[in-house]
């Protein structure tokens, strides 16, 4: 069975987790098909992803807040509603504000 999400919901629940967690921080898998994965994450202003490696191919679409996408090839602000290919390099994410992404990575 199919389900559908609704993403503002999903960012208002996963930010409201965040702020309470004591890393700052909430995630969750939303879908995986196949090779195909949508991620939610919520980071409280100041939190981060440490700079990990990327997978074949991703995007990051900003659901609310402002972020830093971090890479060698140059760091990226960006604010709700951008989406953004993620660069085939090692890469963090860094709130600038209280912020919601939608990551959607091919794995395979």
């Amino acid at each position: 069975m199919t389900t559908t999400h609704h993403l503002a919901a999903l960012a208002d629940d996963h930010l409201a987790a965040a702020r309470s967690a004591p890393h700052g921080r909430s995630a969750e898998l939303i879908l995986h098909e196949d090779q195909l994965r949508q991620s939610v994450i919520a980071l409280v202003e100041g939190n981060a992803l440490e700079e990990h490696n990327a997978p074949p191919a991703a995007a990051l679409q900003i659901l609310t807040g402002r972020v830093r996408l971090t890479a060698v090839s140059g760091d990226v602000e960006l604010g709700a509603g951008d989406l953004r290919p993620i660069p085939q390099e090692r890469h963090g994410l860094v709130a600038l504000t209280d912020a919601v992404v939608l990551l959607t990575a091919v794995t395979a």
